[in-house]
């Protein structure tokens, strides 16, 4: 059972004891002086949602064992440090005329407007925090796998199905995980005949739906439709954003759940938060802007049903092939209580706001404590990848 791998409150998970140096409260060793480069902003639509989270993590971690390098990546796709780093993570995007472009040793070499030539970034591991597309999809991942350092989160794989809500949808329809009744439209035949889309949606879906692009998060190009003038253009908004367009019933009278995941091999579930949107869903203004909305950790939910929800929030990041840290998303009915995966996230924020540090708080792990552990889950992985043979 996925559930007897379910961590306990105030019991801090661990898959094997890794690194030397200094203990942490769950009795574990932990490896002090390691080089990390925390990796932010990226060319994608969340790139300030990244550049929070990077400042969030830093200010909450363990600074003193770790020789931290700040790596940004422009909306262009440059990866950049600064000589003066409190300043940079301090902005709300990668930004400035003061930055120097460096490169991972097996990445090619690009040329730089500046003229100046990329340093080679020499660390010992990295923590992708990134997220959206050219950061969470495996596109990241798929470099820093040829580059042989360790880094934190799923690889290619996990990462790109993971991302693309069409294909985690089908993964998980594949592995019988509940879901709510869904669709893909690709944007190609949505520009080619909208009309006879709109037809074919009426037929399958009666009430209210949620359209979204495949491969977003933090609830960028998402829509609440009923009418068809509004089913129209809630699409074209998502269209704009992506090549494939996920619609879906919406989840009547249901709570919207979620649930942390840590771990490799045997991965471990946190207890289960509530949020409580103060608009008529969580959208980026009520999770960024506004701050409106509310949380509940615990949430107010019947015992089986929170086993049920880790239980499944493991199977899903097993299903999906996920690695190091996810946080999966619910809507578990109010008076029925049946309950539907929402979506993986494989890159969670780890804003102020966020829950995925929030949610291991309140499971008895604190935040500087997890950022231990993903990195040391980031070094494990790499290890038992490095015994594999690659020749004959």
């Amino acid at each position: 059972m996925a559930g007897s791998r379910c961590a306990p409150k105030n019991v801090t998970p661990s898959d094997n004891d890794a690194g030397q140096g200094d203990h942490d409260k769950g009795g574990r060793e932990v490896r002090s002086g390691l080089r990390l480069a925390v990796l932010f902003g990226g060319r994608s639509c969340e790139h300030e949602v990244s550049v929070t989270s990077a400042r969030s993590m830093l200010a909450a971690m363990n600074r003193d064992r770790y020789d931290i390098k700040l790596v940004g990546i422009d909306k262009a796709g440059r990866w950049l440090v600064s000589p003066d780093p409190a300043k940079f993570i301090a902005q709300s995007e990668v930004a400035g005329s003061d930055l120097t472009p460096v490169q991972i040793s097996q990445s090619p070499a690009t040329d730089d407007a500046s003229g100046a030539s990329p340093q080679t970034l020499d660390v010992d591991v990295i923590f992708p925090l990134l997220h959206g597309p050219f950061g969470e999809d495996g596109t990241v991942q798929g470099l820093l796998e040829l580059s042989g350092i360790p880094y934190v989160g799923s690889g290619v794989l996990g990462s790109a199905v993971g991302m693309d809500k069409d294909m985690a949808k089908r993964v998980l329809d594949a592995a019988r995980i509940p879901q709510v009744p869904w669709r893909m439209i690709r944007r190609i035949d949505w520009r080619r005949d909208p009309d006879a889309i709109l037809d074919g949606l009426a037929d399958e879906f009666a009430g209210t739906i949620f359209v979204k692009p495949a491969n977003l998060g933090s609830s960028v190009g998402v829509s609440r439709a009923v009418t068809r003038e509004e089913r129209r253009a809630a699409i074209d908004e998502a269209a704009q954003f992506d090549l494939k367009i996920i619609v879906e019933t919406e989840a009547t009278g249901c709570k919207e759940i979620e649930c942390a995941v840590l771990g490799n091999d045997t991965p471990q579930a946190s207890t289960v938060g509530e949020i409580i949107p103060a608009s008529e869903f969580y959208d980026y203004n009520d999770k960024y802007v506004d701050g409106r909305s509310r949380t509940e950790i615990p949430a107010s939910l019947d015992e089986n049903i929170i086993a049920r929800v880790r239980e499944l929030a493991v199977e899903v990041f097993q299903a999906v092939g996920a690695l190091g840290l996810a946080r999966v998303d619910f809507f578990v009915g109010e008076t029925e209580q049946e309950i539907y995966v929402n979506e993986i996230n494989t890159m969670p924020g780890f804003t102020p706001i966020s829950m995925y540090p929030k949610l291991w708080e309140a499971s008895g792990l604190p935040y500087a404590e997890l950022v231990d552990r993903l990195i040391e889950l980031a070094i494990e992985r790499h290890s038992e990848r490095s015994d594999l043979k690659t020749s004959l």
